[in-house]
């Protein structure tokens, strides 16, 4: 029989992990959680349950390229965020520190990037 898995949380390397979750904190609500100068914690809750994504510092950190491109750092994952209002949310992400990228593939999907060049994605 195989052991119980629970998936919890993912975390994101960055320059500044504190400032990184402050950003979140102000996009998704909640009160981050640095433990250290290094790590900091960032724990949400909705109608779908508790999710945590952890932010960790990364002294080599290069901002990934969206969409990939030959030769740079590429995205190898990206956070999705449900929206209700695409538009509402698209300018609270803006007022937050947040960046559009110039590429938006798909009309019921606005992708961004946060203070450290991760992208993620706003959808209905």
């Amino acid at each position: 029989m195989a052991p119980r898995l629970q998936l919890t949380s993912v975390t994101l390397g960055c320059a500044d992990a504190a400032a990184l979750a402050n950003f979140y904190a102000r996009l998704l609500g909640g009160e981050p959680n640095p433990s250290d100068p290094g790590w900091a914690q960032l724990s949400t809750e909705s109608d779908g349950g508790r999710f945590t994504v952890n932010f960790e510092f990364e002294e080599q950190w290069t901002p990934p390229v969206w969409p990939a491109e030959p030769g740079h750092q590429f995205a190898s994952q990206h956070l999705d965020i449900l929206v209700d209002d695409l538009p509402a949310a698209v300018d609270h992400a803006l007022a937050c520190g947040a960046r559009l990228a110039p590429h938006q593939p798909q009309e019921s999907v606005r992708v961004m990037f946060d203070p450290a060049g991760h992208p993620f994605c706003l959808f209905l």
